[in-house]
């Protein structure tokens, strides 16, 4: 199944260079600037998962909570500090974002080489690629140029991450209102072939819903109570058969009943995404070629660019 992404990468590569516009983004807009930028980061990156291998997933969500909350700016990076709160303790990400020390490492290490040049929010998407391709996924080149963000947002943090609760309209909507129609969000929600999830995010789905597979629903109560607040922070993993290897598993899941979350099995679930799920389960090209140009299409969602914003010295604080 690797093999099958790896080789669409190959076209990949070539098409979106030459193709995709992403405003002031530009996949070469530290070619001179910080020519050794993509090679450090994929040096940190394979580094982190040879630590720990789930920390691909772990990165690939982070990319996605910075983008949903006031755009790709790296805001979600930004600690509490005097008066200021960042996003980190809203009710999506307490607790569960996480891969921070990853990023500081990245950054010290480009710093290490071209001091004072490139953005963290543009770190968090060069790992979020490199997380992916890294467990088996494709790669892309990513579009470059944005700045940091000196401002956070805990209310849209709270108020516009997609919840694992969503009904399939719910989920269309929350995607749209940022400019990513219904089959850029069955896409990336195939990023779920990796990675895990809390207790708290799939207990409602395993013990109430219906369209759950009843052998897959009795597997996942036995480490998730039915009781609220027991077991909350117990994991389980999105993709149970190849939970730490980007394939397009995730989608036969959804075919036999077995997404983890609400908002998974709704993608599949007799509404508009069922013949959409059905491709993907079968053919990995089409569902790596829709993946690369969602996550292009979510790394463009209000990027601060030119004078905007700032570089910051430390990912975790505006700089003073």
């Amino acid at each position: 199944m690797a093999s099958s992404f790896r080789v669409w990468h190959c076209l990949l590569v070539f098409s979106l260079l030459s193709s995709v516009a992403c405003g002031q983004l530009t996949p070469t807009f530290y070619a001179t600037s910080c020519p050794t930028l993509e090679l450090v980061v994929r040096s940190t990156m394979t580094q982190a998962l040879a630590a720990e291998r789930r920390m691909g997933a772990s990165l690939l969500r982070l990319f996605f909570h910075d983008c949903f909350v006031q755009g790709c700016d790296g805001s979600v990076l930004l600690d509490d500090v005097g008066s200021f709160i960042g996003e980190k303790t809203a009710a999506p990400n307490a607790g569960s974002v996480r891969g921070f020390e990853v990023i500081d490492q990245i950054k010290t290490n480009v710093e290490a080489v071209c001091p004072g040049v490139v953005s963290c929010a543009d770190i968090v998407a060069l790992a979020a690629r490199d997380g992916a391709f890294l467990l088996g996924g494709p790669s892309w080149a990513v579009p470059l140029g944005r700045r940091d963000s000196t401002t956070a947002s805990l209310t849209d943090a709270n108020n516009d991450l997609p919840a694992p609760t969503l009904s399939l309209s719910g989920l269309i909507t929350a995607y749209g209102n940022k400019g990513l129609n219904a089959r850029d969000l069955t896409a990336l929600s195939g990023a779920h072939t990796i990675g895990f999830s809390q207790c708290l995010n799939f207990r409602d789905h395993i013990y109430n819903d219906t369209n759950v597979d009843a052998a897959f629903a009795t597997l996942r109560r036995a480490n998730c109570p039915v009781a609220p607040g027991s077991g909350d922070t117990n994991l389980a993993p999105l993709d149970a058969q190849t939970q730490l290897v980007f394939d397009n598993a995730y989608y036969g899941n959804l075919l036999s009943q077995r997404g983890l979350l609400h908002s998974d099995q709704e993608l599949f679930n007799g509404g508009s995404q069922d013949a959409l799920v059905q491709e993907y389960s079968t053919n990995p090209a089409l569902f790596a070629a829709d993946f690369v140009t969602a996550m292009i299409k979510m790394g463009n969602i209000r990027p601060l660019t030119g004078s905007d914003g700032q570089i910051r010295a430390n990912c975790r604080v505006v700089n003073s």
